[in-house]
């Protein structure tokens, strides 16, 4: 069976360095967790690593995170259904709210459990996915307001997830000021603006993020020490904090073009051989993951020797070049993830999840050390 494997440390690592620029920076913010799937083994170690606070976009997940550490702050980072007022409120410290109708729900559904539920009101920024449009917001807040158990306890905005519109000082700026006049409307303080995600913290380096932007929601760059803004990496981060294994079913030596009528493949694509190919022929491996798995886009052989042939859905076809390491039958290969291989890794139930703690050494960089390449 294949399975992923969480290195703990690495993880621990790259917390470290994203805690200490958030405190030098005086910005709170919350792990986002949701790509662990609500795998209670990798929550385990998030949750020994960081338990202060957590969003997810999943209830299942926040459940289980209340489950192991009752004490942390969960955040449901998704305008909720309104059906799921009742287990929002249960499970949910704070939600990301954008319709009245639903905080409606989450009020009365508050007063029956004898709670104060906590909302950040999301705000369209020119991402068009979730959020309350600006010419709204005043009145907006002023109903909220007036809502029993519910306390409004930020504005937020999302960026760079659905159309790729990226964070500046500009649209940040214009989310402040946005707290600011409705503090000064209605003489209530809200503490707290939530501004920020991975795609924010290169603006933190270029001193682009205006005071005031007091929050941020973090997943992409602690798993995977990503600099989103620029699709690149930081230096001084892990960025291999998962790896993907997989056993070697079969190892033959083969011709490098099928033979026969080709027609399209399970994936609907149907593929083309270069002709200098003929008569030539390789040491392929199959190994036991699959498209029901991950993409084979997503992934990349750890030894450069190897390449990727192709995959269907059970099985990843492999050229093993000069086969150096002298592999065989029942011996592993291992892979690198980006963020959608892991996703999915997550979301199989026939890949095995592993937790491995190594002393690693990341070429001589501190563990407060952090820069943009």
């Amino acid at each position: 069976m294949s399975y992923i494997t969480l290195h703990e440390t690495k993880l621990r690592h790259n917390f470290k360095v994203l805690d200490q620029l958030f405190r030098d920076h005086d910005i709170e913010w919350a792990i986002v967790a949701k790509l662990l799937c609500g795998n209670e083994k990798f929550l385990e170690v998030l949750l020994n690593i960081s338990n202060n606070e957590i969003c997810d976009s999943r209830l299942s997940n926040l459940k289980t995170i209340k489950k192991l550490s009752p004490e942390t702050q969960t955040i449901y980072i998704k305008p909720p259904a309104k059906r799921l007022a009742k287990s929002i409120v249960q499970f949910a410290d704070v939600s990301f709210n954008t319709e009245l109708a639903t905080l409606e729900v989450l009020s009365t559904e508050a007063v029956k459990q004898k709670k104060v539920h906590r909302v950040v009101l999301m705000v369209e920024m020119g991402e068009l996915r979730e959020g309350i449009m600006a010419r709204n917001l005043m009145s907006f807040y002023d109903e909220v307001l007036a809502l029993p158990n519910i306390e409004v306890v930020g504005l937020g905005t999302n960026l760079n997830c659905l159309n790729g519109i990226l964070p500046d000082e500009k649209k940040l700026q214009k989310l402040n000021r946005f707290k600011e006049i409705v503090e000064e409307h209605s003489g209530e303080k809200i503490p707290y603006i939530s501004g920020g995600s991975s795609v924010t913290i290169p603006l933190i380096f270029s001193n682009e993020v205006p005071f005031g932007i007091n929050h941020f929601r973090v997943g992409e760059t602690l798993f995977f020490g990503t600099n989103v803004y620029k699709d690149s990496l930081l230096s001084g981060m892990y960025h291999d904090v998962f790896t993907l294994t997989a056993e070697i079913i079969e190892m033959q030596q083969k011709p490098t073009i099928p033979s026969g009528t080709a027609g399209t493949n399970l994936t609907g694509e149907t593929p083309v051989f270069s002709e200098e190919e003929k008569g030539r022929s390789s040491l392929r491996a199959i190994v036991d993951v699959g498209l029901l798995d991950i993409d084979h886009k997503d992934i990349q052989p750890l030894n450069p020797e190897i390449e990727i042939i192709g995959a269907s859905s059970d099985m990843l076809i492999l050229d093993l070049g000069e086969n150096s390491a002298n592999l065989e039958v029942g011996d592993t290969i291992d892979f690198s993830m980006n963020y959608m291989a892991v996703l999915r890794a997550m979301n199989s139930d026939y890949v095995d999840k592993k937790v491995k703690t190594e002393v690693v050494h990341l070429g001589g960089a501190s563990d407060h050390y952090l820069c943009l390449n």
